[in-house]
């Protein structure tokens, strides 16, 4: 091909036809469609972040400032763990775990065979006192008597004293006269000499019945205070008799069944737990850098987590006054050279109400405590003003 035909072929109009300006214009013009439907979409999505920022702003404005919260809160029970105070095997079981109990429903029994016999050796021995101590009655009725007996001989022995004295002191007159004998008046004498002597021993006799039944009123006392001891003694083993015997102490369900039958028992050793019916509470332990806003008497809402969020009104109760830490088993030694600063927790009780159902001891809840229902006169009611 020459150089003339290259120029013709290049010369010849092709058979497409031309792009028009408008042709080329065309998608320029629609290319910023997608850049306003995101500008559209973006101002859509902060107009709702703004207007969520400010309806939680305005919750929180009239209600979450007032609101001290926590989920470090579980239910509390003062549960009864049941122990033996005797040694001894286990005879018999009559409950079964989760098993609901009634106060004073039998839980265990213990073989009560030995504190049986003991019992009754302490009561085969009242008996004999209780005669001892007829018996010393009697033999005091007696020495009173004899007591009488001897106060009428010195009676006796005082008028018969004043007729010897009478007659000495006359026969003595007519001896002084040369009337009578020295005979009679030896007689006389001798005769007050006697009834004198008659008064002393009378005296002597009365003063030995009284001893007597002094003596007798001290064995009485001795033996009465055998028999006390002796009662006492029977007491204790009728305590001991009862004591093979555990029984609930309150209405509540059995839990933590630790023995089987026949298994021998020690002193203080835990055979059961019973968790009572009502009585149920919340611990909550607050940082103690919310402590300012709790004191008791405000309403806090319980939010169960067992039961799907559901919440309960409780009032709070009362505020540890110590951090938990405190009584733990080994407290923290802070007088050391490392030191890092961890922000303790204080348990603060609250009470709840005794229908509320589907309690049970260790769940867990979140706890919000309101400030605005502080009772008049605390330091609490008194900042919110």
């Amino acid at each position: 091909m020459t150089r003339h035909d290259r120029i013709d072929a290049t010369d010849t109009p092709s058979s497409e036809p031309a792009e028009t300006p408008e042709a080329t214009t065309a998608p320029a013009a629609e290319a910023p469609k997608p850049a306003g439907r995101k500008k559209r979409i973006f101002g859509g999505i902060a107009l709702l972040a703004l207007l969520a920022g400010g309806s939680a702003g305005y919750e929180w404005w009239t209600n979450g400032r007032f609101m001290v919260e926590t989920d470090d809160a579980y239910v509390q029970a003062d549960l009864s763990l049941v122990s033996s105070k005797l040694q001894g095997y286990v005879a018999e079981i009559p409950v079964e775990a989760n098993q609901h109990v009634l106060k004073g429903d039998v839980l265990v029994r213990l073989e009560d065979g030995d504190y049986r016999i003991a019992l009754q050796q302490a009561q085969a021995k009242l008996p004999t006192l209780a005669r001892t101590l007829a018996r010393i009655d009697a033999e005091i009725i007696a020495a009173e008597a004899g007591v009488t007996q001897a106060q009428a001989q010195q009676v006796a022995a005082e008028a018969a004293l004043r007729t010897a004295r009478t007659t000495q002191a006359r026969v003595q007159g007519l001896a002084d006269r040369k009337v009578t004998s020295q005979a009679a008046l030896d007689d006389a004498n001798k005769a007050l000499d006697t009834a004198e002597a008659n008064q002393a021993a009378a005296r002597a006799a009365i003063a030995g019945a009284q001893a007597q039944v002094e003596v007798l009123k001290a064995q009485r006392a001795e033996t009465e205070t055998s028999r006390q001891a002796l009662q006492l003694d029977i007491d204790q083993a009728q305590l001991d008799l009862d004591h093979t015997v555990l029984r609930a102490p309150f209405d509540g369900t059995v839990a933590n069944i630790a023995i089987e039958s026949g298994e021998l028992v020690s002193v203080g050793a835990r055979l059961a737990a019973v968790v009572p019916d009502r009585g149920l509470y919340v611990e909550a332990n607050f940082k103690e850098t919310q402590l300012a806003g709790i004191t008791p008497g405000e309403i806090a809402m319980v939010s169960i987590d067992a039961l799907d969020g559901h919440e309960v009104e409780g009032r709070v109760v009362s505020v540890s006054p110590a951090t938990g830490s405190v009584f733990s088993l080994l407290p923290a030694d802070n007088a050391t050279g490392n030191f890092t600063k961890i922000v303790q927790r204080v348990p603060v009780r609250i009470e709840l109400p005794a229908d509320t159902p589907g309690l049970r001891a260790g769940l867990s809840v979140v706890v919000e405590i309101d400030q605005r229902t502080a009772p008049a006169g605390t330091a609490v009611a008194q900042a919110l003003k």
